[in-house]
């Protein structure tokens, strides 16, 4: 009996326990359905749902006169959606076939049992956001849009499609590394100086998670759409930026060189109308923008610094052009190191004027020396005072620092001040040499290098950059004017009598230096490489524009200034006087809706935009993205424009970038010219189109 109650005792005591925990259960689901239920439900929903940025279009980069020299075209993504809850397999089975052969009609890429295979497969996974294509251009989604399946759309076959777009030049390599790119998330140049008002408002998508690694956009109507980038109206001037990159191009590939550089300031301004860096690549022998001399690379300049060398000497008033120095046989020992001049005989007794003219080496460093040998730190404050030692501090990134010590500096020695007089033991980039010589153009005031002058945004201007002063004076006016004569007569009677012309003046300097090596000082193995330059301005008397050009490494005997560098600044300077350049014309403000010609053509998102900023009316806006627009009083109304594959499409009307998108999509290569909405085609619409074939367009 006893052991029967204990049994019963055991057993009650086991259901009461398993009771007890059925309690606790209930319990805890209770609470955490009641209490905890909105806390795991926004778990849930933030683990399987996020939102994804979209990117906006990011905005233009212009030249000065409003031509692209960088935009953003449309390209999409095509993925599908291969659950059976979106379609039936009766209706997928039906139509894969089909499908397949379409997909493969279009692309080209794959045969249609390919294809048939890729859709079969994606179907049996049950694929969710499967990619069929990256990069469609908008007339093959177009046409993707009426293909069996998708004509039904996403939600009826699966059809997704995701818009990204696709960074274009128009005038491909010129002036690529200042207009700039993106690489691995970095931006350089303009693209990365005005990243702020390129790039926009990112918009938001909902995306559902669909596996462990991918997300699947939910639907259109959830989408915070981004807003557009702004456009930057640089200073570049396409017609001079041509002309300075022919030049250096043909210059450097004369001489083999590594690498130069050209730039084009407009005096009076600081505007910056071309800039070329172009180096040699090994493997193919060409010549690229891939790195911004102009900017970034610091280097002792040579016989380009005896300018404000010998301003300096002027402005404390220890020597005059008038004056003599005695350069006896051509060379003179400091110290323990022996300097030369070019001419191997010397050049005796000369005025400072002509030792200038002639780039004396004996001659100047003998003026400084015997001016400043007592006290070289007033001569290092003078050039300071010319703002010689500072950054220009420029919007794009990368400045190279400019080298000029002081005496206290370890590195200083006995022999630092008569070289530094001939251009030695100090450094400046390219355009801190040109932006000084630009103050003497300028009589006397020093402009920071400009790169953009407008923001704009749906074609009006929001924000104006104005040119802005370093410093009003470098030095006094009766300094500046000796400086100007001295430098005309490096053109008239010196160095750089080569590039003399009765058609206009010349004032400018020759430069020829010795490369350092980083562990070899000036030596290599074959002998000494040497950098030449020629800086200037022109015409002498009203100077229009300054400009610097900067040729490293020629290959052979010849490596002169004025004879690698100096015929670089004559060319790009004789095409700018033949053409006119001389002054900019002012700008003229338009109302951009009185800018536009009544019946304009384009994409129907831009069009309806611009429309809507003047509150115009907008009726009858249809599916086809490209509309042909017409305007009644305050009203638009829009014409679908069909695009026939393999045909040429006409663009008379349109704007230059979706010109350039409908015909680089249709097969075309796009050569232009003018500014404004395409007047004519040299290519008729509606032609047969050869794969590769050029079209001229012309616009207004």
């Amino acid at each position: 009996m006893e052991q029967k109650n204990d049994i019963l005792w055991r057993m009650r005591l086991v259901y009461f326990i398993m009771a007890l925990f059925a309690l606790m259960i209930v319990g805890r689901v209770l609470y955490i359905q009641i209490v905890q239920g909105d806390h795991w439900q926004e778990q849930a929903r933030t683990t399987t749902m996020r939102y994804a940025d979209i990117d906006a279009i990011r905005g233009d980069i212009c030249a000065d006169d409003g031509r692209l020299l960088a935009t953003s075209l449309p390209v999409y993504d095509i993925r599908m959606d291969f659950s059976s809850q979106v379609t039936s397999d009766e209706l997928f089975y039906s139509k894969m076939d089909s499908l397949a052969l379409q997909l493969s009609r279009l692309f080209g890429d794959r045969s249609e049992a390919v294809y048939r295979s890729i859709l079969s497969s994606a179907r049996q996974r049950q694929e969710r956001y499967y990619l069929l294509k990256r990069g469609v251009s908008h007339n093959q989604l177009q046409t993707l849009r009426k293909f069996p399946l998708f004509r039904k759309g996403r939600f009826g076959g699966g059809l997704i499609v995701l818009k990204r777009t696709r960074r274009e030049m128009p005038y491909k390599s010129m002036a690529a590394r200042t207009i700039g790119y993106e690489r691995k998330g970095i931006y350089v140049g303009l693209e990365g100086a005005y990243r702020e008002y390129l790039e926009g408002k990112r918009g938001k998508r909902l995306m559902q998670r669909i596996n462990q690694s991918a997300w699947m956009p939910i639907n259109d109507e959830n989408e915070i759409q981004p807003e557009d980038g702004k456009d930057i109206i640089s200073t570049i001037n396409v017609q001079i930026q041509d002309i300075t990159t022919k030049a250096l191009l043909n210059q450097l590939q004369q001489f083999q060189a590594e690498h130069g550089t050209a730039v084009v300031m407009e005096v009076a301004t600081g505007k910056v109308k071309a800039i070329a860096n172009l180096m040699r690549q090994e493997k193919t022998g060409r010549y690229e923008e891939t790195y911004n001399f102009a900017v970034g690379h610091s280097t002792e300049p040579g016989s380009t610094f005896k300018l404000p060398v010998m301003m300096a000497a002027l402005e404390d008033r220890v020597t005059d052009p008038d004056e003599f120095v005695d350069t006896g046989e051509g060379q003179i020992t400091y110290y323990d190191r022996t300097m030369r001049d070019a001419d191997d005989e010397g050049y005796g007794e000369i005025t400072v004027q002509e030792a200038f003219e002639v780039s004396s080496n004996v001659g100047v460093s003998k003026i400084i020396y015997d001016a400043y040998s007592d006290n070289p730190q007033r001569f290092v404050d003078r050039l300071k005072q010319m703002n010689l030692h500072k950054k220009l501090n420029l919007e794009i990134a990368g400045e190279g620092k400019p080298i000029l010590r002081d005496t206290d500096n370890q590195s200083w020695s006995s022999v630092s001040l008569p070289w530094m007089a001939i251009g030695y033991e100090v450094s400046l980039t390219p355009l801190q040499i040109l932006t000084f010589y630009n103050a003497v153009a300028n009589q006397g005031r020093m402009m920071k290098p400009m790169f953009v002058s407008e923001i704009h945004q749906s074609g009006q201007t929001v924000k104006t950059f104005q040119p802005s002063v370093i410093n009003r004076s470098i030095a006094k006016q009766s300094t500046i004017k000796k400086a100007t004569e001295m430098l005309q007569g490096v053109v008239e009677n010196g160095t750089a009598r080569n590039i003399y012309t009765d058609a206009y003046s010349i004032a400018g300097k020759t430069g020829t230096s010795q490369i350092s090596q980083p562990t070899r000082g000036y030596q290599t193995t074959v002998g000494p490489e040497h950098q030449a330059s020629f800086v200037g301005f022109f015409p002498a008397e009203n100077p229009a524009y300054s400009i610097i050009v900067v040729i490293s490494k020629p290959k052979g005997w010849v490596y002169t200034g004025n004879r690698v560098a100096a015929p670089v600044f004559r060319e790009i300077a004789d095409k700018i006087h033949a053409a006119q350049l001389f002054r900019p014309e002012p700008k003229e403000k338009k109302n951009v809706l009185a800018a536009l010609p009544p019946f304009r053509s384009g994409h129907l998102e831009d069009i309806s935009t611009i429309y809507k900023n003047y509150g115009a009316h907008l009726e009858n806006q249809p599916k086809n993205s490209w509309v042909r627009p017409r305007i009644q009083q305050d009203t638009v109304s829009f014409q679908e424009k069909n695009f026939i594959q393999n045909l040429v499409p006409e663009v008379v009307g349109m704007g230059l970038r979706d010109a350039i998108y409908i015909l680089e999509n249709a097969g075309l290569k796009v050569r232009f010219s003018g500014r404004g909405t395409v007047q004519r085609q040299n290519i008729p619409p509606g032609r047969r189109i050869v794969p590769g074939s050029v079209i001229y367009i012309e616009l207004s």
